[in-house]
């Protein structure tokens, strides 16, 4: 018999599932407040309308409910069967209807609320495969759609803004933004400092640099700036100190 709570017994896993939860209520609210005609228009994402990050989140639920359970049977089920799928599904889901595309949405949230919900708790450790090839437990689930739903909020372009991020959220995203460009080498000679919030003084990036380019800011400025969001809000300083024109930030996916 379904369970009507959440297996886990785990406090970090259970305040985890809470955030990605109360992301997906934030994204459904800014979502809720266009009208059908509204769905056409642009996004903070260059060639994506509001119809193709619906669209994305949308399967993106889906295709982490998949690796939910692989994790609950043992079956390999993969987020997609290649790039290209997930491309061409998201090019269709933008051509449905507005109705079609909101209750794709709404199910696919519910449909992947439930999976954790009913995963026992030994299975969280499970390991599956996300879509970019890494083996990570199931817990991680938890935390890759959090971003999504956070991030794609802001990108329908509805008002909502990385401030309305919660900082451990907006910690988190720095911290995983940072960690792949230093995995990649792409960070040499940047460093980020944040001027606010407990991570206050505290920097990110290439910190052995001998005269970097520093980026500064407030939490929320800088972690839009760092996922290719913008640069309002931060500044930017060359080697020497002198002040600079604010560069695009390294890839992040």
């Amino acid at each position: 018999m379904a369970a009507r709570h959440d297996h886990t017994t785990d406090p970090r896993l259970q305040e985890e599932l809470l955030q990605a939860r109360r992301g997906t209520a934030f994204f459904a609210r800014k979502l809720n407040e266009l009208t059908d005609a509204e769905l056409d228009g642009g996004t903070r994402l260059p060639d994506w309308s509001r119809r193709h990050v619906v669209a994305h989140v949308g399967y993106n639920a889906r295709a982490i409910a998949r690796l939910v359970e692989w994790a609950a049977t043992g079956v390999e089920t993969p987020m997609y069967p290649s790039p290209e799928a997930r491309n061409q599904e998201i090019n269709f889901g933008a051509t449905l209807s507005p109705i079609a595309l909101r209750n794709l949405f709404d199910h696919s949230a519910v449909h992947l609320s439930v999976e954790w919900r009913d995963l026992p708790d030994a299975n969280w450790a499970s390991e599956v495969r996300t879509a970019q090839g890494r083996i990570v437990p199931a817990s991680e689930t938890v935390w890759m759609r959090t971003r999504e739903v956070w991030i794609h909020a802001v990108d329908l372009d509805n008002g909502a803004s990385f401030h309305d991020v919660p900082v451990p959220v907006l910690e988190r995203l720095l911290a995983d933004i940072t960690t792949a460009w230093h995995t990649r080498g792409t960070d040499a000679g940047l460093l980020i400092t944040v001027t606010d919030t407990a991570k206050n003084g505290v920097t990110f990036g290439d910190t052995s640099a001998a005269d970097p380019t520093i980026i500064s800011g407030p939490l929320a400025a800088v972690v839009e700036w760092a996922a290719g969001r913008g640069g309002s809000g931060v500044t930017a300083t060359g080697p020497g100190g002198s002040p600079e024109e604010i560069p695009a930030p390294p890839n992040w996916i």
